[in-house]
């Protein structure tokens, strides 16, 4: 499995473009806007996408969702149901944020824990990771060592807790039960910044310091 982070929006949210060497075909994590931009990336690798993915439902993550399936027809996938209201909002989100006017929308498939999502070849299992959201899903591919986690961890950092059914504690329970088991060599890519490893973040990263 192959990937190109693609960062999108005023927040400059890190849009992974994912694809299966031996199928060409792709995925789109986290599509939050910029779509002409992403749909350059693939068209310029001439990719077949078949799937947009959702970590969470926060409108810089899922901005650019709607259209992107819409242009492909392809299945929107993910989060959690529990972000449902979040998906529901994002006309409020839209103008609380100063984005262009987005309608509500819901996934084709919700994703619960264990789950495995593929594509082509390629396997990722979703792991539900709450605390920034109820709702937040990782997607975890264990061939490649590597999880792409939203905003539940970042480099030096962790997600934000003060919006709407976020929780602290939740978090930080979903980073050390969840995902510092899956080793320390597991490289992840966050929804904002530089990509970092879990066995960095747990040496380094003050909020993990316990």
């Amino acid at each position: 499995m192959k990937y190109q982070i693609i960062p999108v929006t005023a927040y400059q949210q890190n849009c992974s473009l994912i694809w299966c060497e031996d199928s060409g075909k792709a995925a789109l994590i986290d599509p939050g806007g910029d779509v002409d931009i992403l749909l350059k990336h693939i068209e310029t690798r001439h990719l077949a996408p078949e799937k947009v993915l959702l970590t969470h439902g926060h409108l810089d993550h899922v901005g650019g969702a709607k259209q992107i399936a819409q242009h492909f027809h392809i299945p929107i996938i993910g989060p959690h149901q529990a972000d449902a209201f979040w998906l529901e909002m994002l006309p409020r989100q839209a103008e609380m944020f100063g984005f262009k006017p987005l309608e509500a929308f819901l996934p084709d498939q919700w994703l619960t824990a264990g789950m495995v999502v593929k594509v082509g070849e390629a396997a990722l299992r979703v792991l539900h990771c709450p605390g920034h959201t109820p709702g937040h899903v990782v997607f975890y591919n264990a061939k490649e060592r590597l999880a792409f986690v939203g905003d539940v961890l970042f480099k030096g950092s962790i997600g934000r807790t003060d919006f709407p059914q976020g929780d602290y504690d939740t978090l930080i329970n979903s980073i050390e039960q969840i995902l510092l088991p899956l080793g320390d060599d597991v490289t992840f890519v966050p929804g904002h910044g530089p990509l970092s490893t879990f066995g960095e973040e747990r040496l380094s990263n003050a909020f993990l310091q316990t």
